[in-house]
């Protein structure tokens, strides 16, 4: 993200500092090489971008599915927590990956969308594309919102 850009809207709390770049992001995050994109919390979408490098790979040179499957969990909590206030978190009760395109090492579009909430209760989705807009992973998920300090059952 550009330094004079803030599509982050000033919001305040951990996520968005660490969105912004003000505060560090969680190692698995920086770990899959995770940029902040875009975010439109009242639509409950977010998008990210991640950087597959050849560590990713397997023996025939695509990026595992392990991967994939982190990069789009990456994607699918941070779709909820843009919509959150700063004194809550999420936890995810379940993910669904479906991987339908093969990958190589290279910059990977995340894009997840909150489709549905009931109280503490959300259903997620989350699409992994290549630049060119091939998709190579999709995945669902349930994830329940705690209040932050309270560890999930």
């Amino acid at each position: 993200m550009s330094p004079d850009a803030d599509v982050t809207h000033g919001r305040p709390g951990k996520f968005w500092a660490a969105m912004r770049g003000e505060t560090p992001q969680p190692p698995a995050a920086r770990t899959l090489g995770l940029e902040f994109v875009d975010a439109d919390p009242e639509a409950g979408v977010i998008e990210l971008a991640f950087t597959a490098t050849t560590d990713f790979t397997n023996p025939m040179g695509n990026v595992l599915g392990a991967f994939l499957a982190a990069m789009l969990y990456d994607t699918l909590g941070p779709a909820l927590l843009a919509t959150l206030s700063p004194d809550e978190f999420q936890s995810t009760l379940d993910m669904n990956v479906n991987f339908l395109h093969p990958t190589r090492p290279g910059r990977l579009l995340g894009r997840g969308h909150v489709t549905h909430r009931d109280g503490d209760i959300a259903r997620l989705e989350a699409t992994l594309t290549t630049p060119e807009g091939t998709v190579i992973a999709t995945a669902t998920a349930t994830a329940r919102v705690i209040p932050l300090g309270v560890e999930a059952v």
